[in-house]
């Protein structure tokens, strides 16, 4: 069965998540940015999210999860929670 792991940042707007991205893609720490802005309780542990299998999380979220390129944020996804950065750091088929 696959699965994934995955780090995340969550936002309330979709401004907020874009400039999280650019100082990401600038080089800033994404462990970082997640301790310092994200809603979720994950960002206390840098975004990090564990090990999951396909139909645990949001359906947007999986989406982006389980077809997105493994190593790279993806974002702005828009869920019923606010605006995610996501970045898979590995995945099984």
């Amino acid at each position: 069965m696959s699965s994934a792991a995955a780090r995340h940042i969550l936002v309330e707007t979709q401004e907020k998540c874009e400039d999280l991205k650019r100082q990401i893609e600038g080089g800033a720490d994404f462990a970082e940015l997640a301790q310092q802005h994200s809603k979720c309780p994950s960002g206390r542990q840098g975004g990090d999210l564990g090990t999951f299998s396909p139909g645990q999380m949001v359906k947007e979220f999986d989406e982006v999860v389980f077809s997105a390129e493994v190593g790279r944020v993806q974002g702005p996804v828009q869920t019923q929670f606010g605006y995610h950065l996501i970045e898979i750091t590995q995945r099984t088929e």
